[in-house]
């Protein structure tokens, strides 16, 4: 790592291989707690396999990269030649990461700047990229973390439960807005709002809702040049179809991600979750 300004994410922004390396960008990994095993997301434990865990009924539960994990990361990047680091985190209402960073910041050895984006997967992930894009054209660390920072502003996340048993369980969702959104066999729609999940509308059954979140994600992409991820678990299907309608629908369409969430919001959501991420450049 020779570039100024270095950054870095955590495995939950769950952006493509091809563009960490490309842009050089490290993900620090949560781990997954399955049982009485601790394993790291993205290299010991697939979402497939908490998925069927879940299925199963066994318990799944989470936890944050430690301190220490962030401070040897900060101390890798300085020792290849980084001045700075911008480090871009999921939602502090999710995880304790952020203030992980935090405090391994405090005793880094090159200015550290760390962000807590209210984000989370490729709406993470784009964040991650817009401050990996102004460094890599010279921007300096106010640069590099004021261009996630608007990113973050414009970016929305959608998406689909087929139950919110899991979040309720991960108290990830309130009890009260679970029980509304269990309330008469309905489908929830979710969204990111100022860094928690908030039930956005209830729709009869899964196709309507599916359908519902393609109009709000045509709606919320506009005119404009913009980016899109379709996340899923364990719902192929679903999201292959979704993202070719969107292809077809949104015309400033610039990239399309469409891949599997991890094992981390997995954990959380449970399998058939259907997500999109808007995100306009």
């Amino acid at each position: 790592m020779s570039r100024h300004v270095a950054i870095v994410t955590d495995s939950t922004a769950y952006l493509p291989r091809a563009a960490l390396q490309r842009h050089a960008i490290t993900a620090v990994p949560l781990t997954v707690v399955l049982g009485d095993e601790a394993l790291e997301e993205g290299t010991e434990i697939s979402a497939r396999s908490v998925a069927q865990a879940l299925q199963k009924r066994r318990y799944v539960t989470t936890s944050r990269p430690s301190p220490e994990a962030f401070a040897a990361t900060y101390r890798e990047i300085a020792k290849a030649g980084a001045q700075s680091i911008v480090s871009l985190h999921l939602s502090s209402e999710f995880s304790g990461t952020y203030d992980a960073a935090v405090l391994a910041a405090a005793e880094a050895p090159v200015p550290v700047r760390v962000v807590d984006t209210g984000m989370v997967a490729m709406a993470l992930g784009f964040c991650a990229l817009a401050a990996a894009e102004a460094a890599e054209s010279g921007g300096s660390l106010d640069e590099a973390v004021a261009a996630a920072e608007k990113r973050a502003e414009q970016t929305s996340a959608y998406f689909y439960v087929d139950t919110l048993d899991y979040l309720r369980r991960g108290g990830r969702i309130g009890a009260a807005q679970a029980l509304l959104g269990s309330a008469l066999a309905v489908k929830p729609l979710l969204q990111l709002a100022e860094g928690r999940i908030d039930l956005l509308e209830k729709v009869r059954t899964a196709s309507k809702a599916i359908a519902r979140l393609e109009e709000i994600a045509v709606e919320r992409a506009g005119e404009g040049q913009v980016d899109i991820a379709v996340h899923h678990l364990a719902a192929p299907d679903r999201s292959d179809a979704l993202a070719e309608r969107l292809r077809e629908r949104v015309p400033g369409l610039a990239e399309l991600h469409v891949s599997e969430v991890g094992a981390v919001i997995g954990a959380h959501t449970g399998p058939g979750l259907l997500g999109v991420v808007v995100s306009p450049r």
